[in-house]
């Protein structure tokens, strides 16, 4: 019977090791990892049996996986031992373990009967517990690589007004406040998001999602431009009222390469297909300039203008555009100057011919007085 139960043991430390290798290469978790947790705990039963004070190590074979339990005691001379527990004297030590050396450290086997069976026994529940914590560190880290990406989800379900996304291995929510207003979404359908942030919680890693984010647009232009993947086309600044309109600065060091025109495409293919991911928000994709007045000038597309004095130290500048151009430089409830104004970083103070004209002639008139 007692040799059925050692062969029943070896068949089940063997069968561990066979798991954690099959494991290790379908979940890509370190054997190593899972072992020497194993061993901590079956450590951590043996000092509540043995008693705390007594220096014991739990050795699992990585080619069998047959556990030993050893208490390492400190070789002393046999007058001088003075804890049993922690210390052996010489003369056993050279006659039991073959150790000769005082001050050497003695390994004592003391594995209970039948411990080959119950440290399987733990090793499961290890297994699972260091599994799912394994596979959340590697999640975290998959995801951690995606954060201020684009990411591809499949749209689940609505909960309240948030949105349940499926991003492959984990789920996130779309939040209202990072959803485009007006924008709908079917059960099934893939969406493009921008990953604002992912943190590593003990349910898993936890994905903040946008669609609303300016740095999604500028992402979506990256995926789109190969001049911009390989460093031709460079995006300077970038100002978003998500939904509505984007304003988009670019340049290009080759005076050969049309910043634009790479960026808008064959027949507007490129910036179309970015219109279409965004539900047809309007961009405007203009050619950016190290002057500042040309710069503001060029901002305000597709407005006409007549003149920009900016002011560098105070980030000011005053705009003169026709009187017909200037609904048009304001754009709709005030978007066209205000986008303008977060794309190139000035306060900026519209006014047409007119206006320009009248004011000069109060000024002159004041002048006279």
């Amino acid at each position: 019977m007692a040799a059925r139960k050692t062969k029943s043991t070896r068949n089940e430390c063997s069968e561990l090791i066979e798991a954690l290798n099959a494991i290790e290469k379908e979940k890509q978790i370190s054997k190593e990892v899972i072992l020497e947790a194993v061993e901590n705990s079956l450590l951590a039963a043996c000092k509540n049996q043995y008693g705390k004070s007594e220096n014991i190590k739990v050795n699992i074979n990585r080619e069998t996986g047959e556990v030993k339990v050893f208490a390492e005691k400190l070789v002393v001379d046999d007058d001088d031992i003075e804890d049993e527990a922690e210390q052996i004297g010489i003369t056993e030590a050279i006659l039991r373990y073959d150790v000769h050396d005082i001050g050497a450290v003695a390994a004592i086997e003391v594995t209970p009967k039948n411990f080959g069976r119950i440290a399987a026994q733990k090793a499961k529940q290890v297994v699972v517990q260091k599994i799912r914590e394994e596979e959340r560190k590697v999640l975290y880290v998959q995801y951690l690589e995606k954060e201020r990406e684009v990411i591809t989800g499949i749209v689940q379900r609505y909960s309240g007004k948030n949105v349940c996304i499926n991003l492959g291995k984990v789920d996130a929510v779309l939040m209202e406040s990072e959803q485009v207003k007006g924008e709908q979404f079917k059960p099934t359908e893939h969406i493009k998001l921008y990953v604002v942030e992912v943190k590593d919680t003990p349910k898993g890693p936890r994905i903040t999602v946008s669609r609303t984010h300016p740095e999604f647009v500028k992402r979506l232009f990256e995926e789109e431009v190969t001049e911009i993947q390989d460093g031709t086309v460079e995006i300077r600044s970038i100002a978003r009222e998500a939904g509505s309109r984007t304003k988009i600065a670019v340049s290009a060091d080759n005076p050969n390469v049309d910043p634009v025109g790479a960026c808008v495409g064959i027949n507007g293919s490129r910036v179309n297909a970015i219109v279409d991911e965004l539900k047809g928000e309007k961009i405007d994709i203009i050619t950016w300039s190290d002057s500042p007045a040309v710069l503001i000038e060029n901002s305000l597309s597709p407005a006409k203008v007549v003149s920009v004095e900016a002011d560098e130290e105070e980030k000011t500048a005053k705009v003169i555009v026709p009187e017909n151009q200037l609904s048009l430089a304001i754009g709709k409830e005030g978007q066209n100057a205000r986008l303008a104004a977060k794309l190139t970083g000035y306060k900026i103070d519209i006014k047409c011919e007119t206006q320009e004209e009248e004011q000069e002639e109060q000024e002159e008139q004041y002048s006279i007085l």
